[in-house]
C-alpha cells in the first residue's frame, strides 16, 4: 500500500486495497475457529424456533427470525433444510426445525440460544399499540448415530397428513412422521419431505441430537450437584432485544453490542453479535 501511495497508482491501491481486506476476513474466520474448540464445535446444527405467549405477535415474530437465520446462513454459505413447519393460524409460525449443513455451522450459532425480544407497533392491533413479543432459539449438534444409540423398542412411531396455509401443499397421504422416545419423553417431528420413509429419517436426526443434548445436561445436572454449584439458568433468559418503536435499536444484553440498523439485522447481519459473544473469555469453552 506504501509503494502505491508513493507512486500515486490507484489502479494498484484499490487491488492492494481488497487484498488486504480478504486478509483481515481469513484472519478473522481463522480467529473464531480457534475459539471453536468444542467437540461438536465443527460440524452442521439443527436450529428450533419457537414463539413466546401472545399468540399471532409472537408467531409473527418467530417468522422474523426465521427469516433472518436463513438470510444469515445463505450469506455464510451454510445449507438450510426446514425439517418441520408449524404455521401458524392467521399468520407467522408456531415452530419450526432447521437443519443447517456447514463447516462450524454448530460452533457459532450455539451464540443464539435464548430468548429473542421484539418491542414494535403491532400491525395486528387496530389501535396501533405498542407490543413486546418473544421467541426462543435452541441449537443442538447434529450427532453421529454412534453418540446416541436409539432401542427400536423405545420408540411410538405416528404418521398423519401434513398440514399447510390455506390447503396449499398438503399432502393427501399420511407421510409426516412424529417420533416419541418413551423413556424420556422426547418427540419430534417432520413433514417437509413427501415421502414418509424420508420424514421418518430426519426426524430420527433431531430425535438423536435431542437426546445427545437430554443426557448431557442430565449428566451436568448430576455433576453440579455433586460439587454443590448452582448453575445459572440460561433458557429463558433475554439475550437480545430489538427495538423498533419508539426509536430502532438491536442491543445484545451479553456482551452490550448494539446498532441502531434494525434492517439490516433482521435480514441477517447477526456476525457482529455473534462474535463479540464467542470471542469473550468467559465463553470460550463450549457448552
Amino acid at each position: 500500500m506504501e509503494l502505491a501511495r508513493e507512486a500515486d497508482d490507484e489502479e494498484a491501491l484499490k487491488e492492494v486495497e481488497g487484498a488486504v481486506k480478504t486478509l483481515e476476513q481469513r484472519i478473522s474466520d481463522l480467529e473464531l475457529r480457534a475459539v471453536l474448540s468444542g467437540p461438536h464445535d465443527r460440524g452442521n446444527a439443527i436450529l428450533s424456533i419457537n414463539p413466546g405467549a401472545g399468540g399471532t405477535e409472537s408467531q409473527d415474530w418467530a417468522q422474523m427470525l426465521l427469516r433472518m437465520y436463513a438470510r444469515w446462513c445463505d450469506g455464510r454459505g451454510f445449507k438450510t433444510q426446514i425439517l418441520d413447519l408449524q404455521p401458524g393460524e392467521e399468520a407467522g409460525i408456531k415452530g419450526a426445525v432447521v437443519s443447517v449443513v456447514g463447516p462450524y455451522a454448530y460452533g457459532t450459532l450455539k451464540a443464539e440460544v435464548g430468548v429473542h425480544r421484539l418491542v414494535r407497533i403491532s400491525p395486528y392491533d387496530a389501535s396501533h399499540r405498542r407490543h413486546t413479543s418473544f421467541a426462543s432459539v435452541a441449537v443442538l449438534p447434529e450427532v453421529e448415530e454412534v453418540e446416541v444409540v436409539i432401542n427400536e423398542k423405545d420408540l411410538k412411531i405416528e404418521t398423519f397428513r401434513a398440514s399447510g396455509h390455506g390447503g396449499q401443499h398438503v399432502n393427501v397421504t399420511d407421510s409426516a412422521v412424529r417420533i416419541t422416545h418413551l423413556p424420556t419423553g422426547t418427540t419430534v417431528s417432520c413433514q417437509n419431505e413427501r415421502s414418509q420413509h424420508k420424514n421418518k429419517a430426519l426426524a430420527m436426526k433431531v430425535l438423536r441430537s435431542r437426546l445427545y443434548e437430554h443426557f448431557r445436561e442430565k449428566q451436568e445436572r448430576e455433576m453440579q450437584a455433586l460439587a454443590g454449584e448452582k448453575k445459572e439458568i440460561a433458557w429463558g433468559s433475554q439475550i437480545r432485544s430489538y427495538i423498533l418503536a419508539p426509536y430502532q435499536l438491536v442491543k445484545d444484553h451479553r456482551t452490550g453490542v448494539e446498532t441502531g440498523n434494525v434492517e439490516a439485522v433482521l435480514s441477517g447481519a447477526i456476525d457482529p453479535f455473534v462474535n463479540a459473544y464467542l470471542f469473550q473469555p468467559a465463553r470460550r469453552l463450549s457448552p
